[in-house]
């Protein structure tokens, strides 16, 4: 089987972290606009579902 989706996952999270790292800094010199508000809400919600995503695949990969 191919391990390259927790690889990917990983990228994913990655690349999240640097966009809300990247709001969160403009967030500070000036206010929230309703779509950037939006955006960090989605992102919140994409990492609880990788979260989930690994701790399935880790129980999975367990079980074999």
């Amino acid at each position: 089987m191919s391990h390259s989706q927790p690889n990917e996952q990983d990228e994913l999270q990655k690349y999240l972290e640097e966009q809300e790292q990247e709001l969160e800094k403009e967030q500070e010199s000036e206010s929230l606009s309703a779509y950037d508000a939006c955006v960090l809400k989605e992102s919140a919600k994409i990492h609880e579902l990788i979260a989930e995503a690994k701790k399935k695949t880790n129980e999975h990969s367990e079980d074999e």
